[in-house]
């Protein structure tokens, strides 16, 4: 597509207004409930996030696992604090940790004006990695910002050293756009920072994909599934 200079430009996108900012909503799903992220449930997560075994969940956090209440709480009060930025707690229906704050994401770095938003800051505790319930509260957060809000991208960077989290972009159906090199520094160490998305044209394949997987016919009588969400992305 040329402009009337001769230039390439862009495609158009017809009587664009920009996005709503996203709000602490709760999201209903069929294994987890996703809810804006309150004081109330600070107990919880350092009871499923914070435990003798947890250390590594928190190695690509800005912090080190807080060992107290107190600290968790300065921790999570401070990004409860960023104005742009909006945390949800997971709260899983079935399993050992069923109706207790399990993990949390934040909808962050929005920019309603151009229809982009990150999904971010995931900490998932024992009680839900690898569950049905955290896949199904991070597809929850991306129909929120992409089918309710109309968002035409939705982002998801990671160190590039978090494997678990690059594993879990790809297996959602994000595509992996590249790595920024020497990106930040965090606890003192270099961080290279790798970038996936999804666009809202890609965005229904995707929606498919994960809503056949969580379909309960996706799995048998012990909760193992019987098709992997990567196979489905892929």
């Amino acid at each position: 597509m040329l402009d009337s200079y001769g230039n390439p430009v862009g495609r158009d996108v017809p009587d664009w207004a920009g996005c709503a900012a996203p709000e602490p909503v709760t999201l209903e799903g069929r294994y987890v409930t996703v809810v804006p992220l309150v004081s109330a449930y600070y107990s919880d997560l350092l009871a499923t996030t914070c435990g003798p075994d947890d250390g590594g969940l928190w190695t690509y956090r800005p912090v080190s696992m807080p060992r107290s209440l107190p600290d968790l709480w300065m921790h999570l009060a401070g990004v409860l604090d960023r104005p742009d930025d909006v945390t949800f707690a997971f709260l899983p229906k079935e399993g050992e940790y069923a109706g207790r704050a399990t993990g949390i994401a934040s909808l962050t770095r929005v920019v309603p004006g151009h229809g982009n938003v990150e999904v971010g800051g995931v900490l998932l505790g024992q009680g839900l990695q690898r569950s049905r319930a955290a896949t199904e509260a991070l597809h929850l957060l991306m129909r929120y910002a992409v089918d309710d809000l109309g968002y035409r991208r939705l982002e998801w960077k990671c160190d590039s050293l978090n494997e678990p989290s690059r594993r879990a972009a790809t297996r959602l159906g994000l595509t992996y756009e590249g790595r920024f090199r020497n990106h930040m520094v965090v606890k003192g160490r270099n961080r290279d920072t790798d970038w996936f998305s999804v666009t809202a044209e890609e965005w229904p394949a995707v929606r498919a994909a994960h809503e056949a997987w969580l379909d309960p016919a996706n799995f048998d009588v012990t909760g193992r599934q019987v098709t992997a969400l990567s196979d489905l992305t892929r």
